[in-house]
């Protein structure tokens, strides 16, 4: 093997786990070069089959390598196969390797410590980077795997490894758009002089030319925390000139959303954003109790059964146990799902529930919901394409990239999709708040103009509920 490179490229041995978690991995380290262990391959080709993502992810990957690997001989495998002598499919403008694929051509290892832990198959792997090391002491080798305690184990023989990093929409989840902000009190002050007001169809609109304006997006939800109580919309903006819209107020009873009125400034804004014919996609993240189900529930059943605007919601969510699985499940698609659902069955149970009605009356409402209400699972998501539905996607931080994106293009004319999801309770394994699917939206969709977000901070559940959320 005949690794040849400058003291700024670096040699990156990778994990089975990264390339099962993105197959296009090989082609994310820009100008550096790649090396693949002979047992990374023997894993993968025990992961190739069955029907789930991983396996699909390790097809993508093995025919990426046939490619890759197509009329070479043995020297080129010894100098390294580039990876620019491929397409690399439809996201090619991301993926822009100039490095060379380097793979275990013949028997390499170095002694570990007898008492190293752990399986064969990572052990093997440690004892190629060890030997790469002291073979090629002029290179930088750097094991990248999605296990932490693969890399533990590699400090622990003074290795470098790192996590794959690629992924990750943003390097701090602080930096998240939240979708609300904030203006100075002296806003007013400053800018109300030369502001444009006019009125249209019962609305009131702002025209506003500042260079505060470069830092605001598409339907972002400004606000001024004093007495005015001045909450507008961004619904324009381009270089230094904007147009707000005054927010409507649901946080009265007598303009309430089927029966639910906003309990605080955030939940005021989701349901402006939700009861936005206009907008196609909302966000909503917040945690337990936040009211994130609820609101968006509400906003679809006042948009389906009393506006006329969608034909039936569709509520989906990840099938991801938080303790031990149940097991098979008997019954329909819904019979399987209602275990999953029941944030949906509270929820509806209390929009059901209007005051004044009886028993019997209650129960009628109850069926009536539900008759409107569908829930679907991921698993069938494929290839279908929803029409004039309001889709819910629940759980959404449990959800890849690759799946989030799966499901948004199953939207049809017409449909509306809202991901709910708490970033602060994510049950996929290898996945963190920066690499969630969800993050991945928020952040991709913030420029759309037909697109919203917004971070629910205040828990609305109960006192027990909020004091648990905060200490525990």
């Amino acid at each position: 093997m005949n690794i040849q490179t400058t003291p700024d490229k670096k040699l990156f041995v990778l994990d089975t786990n990264v390339l099962m978690h993105d197959p296009a991995a090989i082609f994310r380290f820009q100008e550096h070069d790649i090396f693949i262990p002979m047992v990374v391959l023997e894993e993968l080709d025990h992961g190739k089959k069955g029907l789930t993502d991983v396996a699909r992810n390790v097809r993508q990957v093995s025919r990426f390598l046939d490619e890759l690997i197509r009329d070479a001989n043995q020297q080129t495998l010894n100098d390294g196969l580039l990876l620019s002598r491929i397409e690399h499919g439809p996201n090619s403008e991301s993926l822009t390797s100039s490095g060379r694929l380097y793979f275990q051509t013949s028997a390499m290892t170095a002694m570990l410590p007898e008492s190293m832990p752990g399986n064969l198959a990572d052990n093997s792997i440690l004892s190629v980077v060890l030997a790469l090391t002291k073979k090629f002491p002029h290179i930088k080798v750097i094991l990248v795997s999605k296990d932490i305690n693969m890399r533990i184990k590699a400090a622990t023989l003074e290795l470098t490894a790192e996590d794959y990093h690629n992924d990750q929409t943003l390097d701090d989840i602080d930096l998240l758009y939240s979708g609300a902000t904030a203006l100075d009190e002296d806003f007013w002050d400053n800018h109300g002089s030369k502001m444009e007001v006019w009125q249209e169809k019962d609305r009131t609109f702002y025209r506003l030319e500042d260079p505060l304006v470069a830092e605001w997006y598409p339907n972002q939800y400004l606000y001024i925390d004093n007495d005015s109580n001045f909450e507008a919309i961004v619904r324009d903006c381009e270089g230094e000139v904007a147009i707000l819209e005054l927010a409507r107020d649901y946080r009265s009873k007598h303009n309430n959303v089927w029966g639910i009125s906003a309990k605080n400034r955030e939940q005021n804004f989701a349901l402006n954003a939700l009861l936005d014919p206009e907008i196609d996609f909302v966000t909503l993240l917040g945690t337990a109790g936040t009211g994130k189900t609820l609101i968006a529930l509400a906003a679809g059943l006042t948009m389906t059964l009393e506006k006329k605007m969608f034909n039936e919601i569709v509520m989906t969510r990840e099938t991801v146990p938080i303790g031990e699985d149940i097991g098979f499940l008997p019954g329909t698609e819904e019979e399987k799902m209602a275990p999953w659902m029941g944030a949906l069955m509270d929820n509806l149970e209390l929009l059901g529930s209007r005051s004044g009605q009886n028993e019997w009356e209650q129960g009628a409402t109850k069926n009536i919901l539900m008759n409107r209400v569908k829930i679907r699972s991921l698993n069938f998501m494929r290839g279908r394409t929803f029409l004039n539905r309001f889709l819910i996607i629940d759980e959404a931080q449990n959800l890849t990239s690759k799946q989030m994106k799966t499901l948004i293009t199953r939207a049809g004319p017409g449909t509306k999709i809202i991901c709910i999801g708490n970033l602060s309770q994510i049950d996929t394994p290898y996945l963190t708040a920066t690499t969630s699917g969800l993050t991945y939206v928020v952040d991709r969709f913030k420029h759309w103009p037909y697109g919203a977000h917004i971070t629910l901070r205040r828990g609305e559940r109960s006192r027990l509920a909020d004091y648990a959320s905060e200490i525990l």
